[in-house]
């Protein structure tokens, strides 16, 4: 069974995750530690759950999503997996950093690439990756349907979705695919955000006001 342990790291308040099952395997989604005290807080609850990192997983690659990719790269010597519909985004996260404020070091690209249909796989459990562009174009939901929830990175917020005018972003595919690829999926799903709190699949049928009409 998988557990989901969220951090909240950098000055943009990103939501990183670190997925385990008790194989002690585990993959860490959206790697955005940024000081030295967020590495150490992740590194810490890593080696006290004896964990053992296989996977960097990248819903989206906007750069306060990446922060944290060369350190947990370098740290446990695991590859990056992303869309590579995102990789002009990891091209440019130095330019984007500043148009933010924040001055980070550029990315290499990703090891792998991500591919709906294909599986996330670590120890003994699995994720179903779903391409949902419109936040960014090489944007995906990690899905696990036995335990009924989604890793949504900034695709749906508790009572909002993903912002759509960063480059190459779509309101009208956003909303489209939100309600044509997520909405199929059981009320009860909870959604793991990348800001903010968790929500559900039920709760934002019937009060996202965005998703409403």
């Amino acid at each position: 069974m998988i557990q989901v342990k969220k951090f909240t790291f950098n000055p943009i308040q990103e939501n990183t995750y670190v997925l385990y099952d008790e194989t002690g395997e585990c993959i860490i989604v959206d790697a955005g530690c940024f000081f030295d005290y967020e590495q150490q807080e992740l590194d810490k609850f890593i080696q006290e759950k004896q964990l053992k990192p296989v996977k960097l997983v990248n819903t989206h690659c906007h750069f306060d999503h990446i922060l944290g990719v060369n350190y947990c790269r370098a740290k446990y010597n695991i590859p990056f997996y992303a869309h590579e519909e995102d990789a002009f985004l990891v091209e440019a996260i130095t330019e984007h950093g500043d148009r933010f404020g924040v001055p980070v070091e550029p990315v290499d690209s990703a090891d792998h690439s991500l591919t709906e249909g294909e599986p996330i796989l670590f120890g003994n459990s699995s994720l179903e990756v779903i391409h949902v562009p419109g936040h960014a174009p090489g944007h995906v939901v990690l899905h696990q349907p036995d335990q009924q929830f989604m890793l949504v990175g900034d695709v749906l917020f508790y009572g909002s979705i993903g912002r759509t005018d960063l480059p190459k972003g779509n309101f009208e595919q956003l909303v489209g695919n939100i309600k044509n690829k997520l909405f199929k999926f059981p009320d009860e799903t909870l959604v793991y955000s990348g800001h903010g709190p968790e929500t559900s699949i039920g709760f934002e049928k019937s009060s996202n006001p965005f998703l409403m009409s």
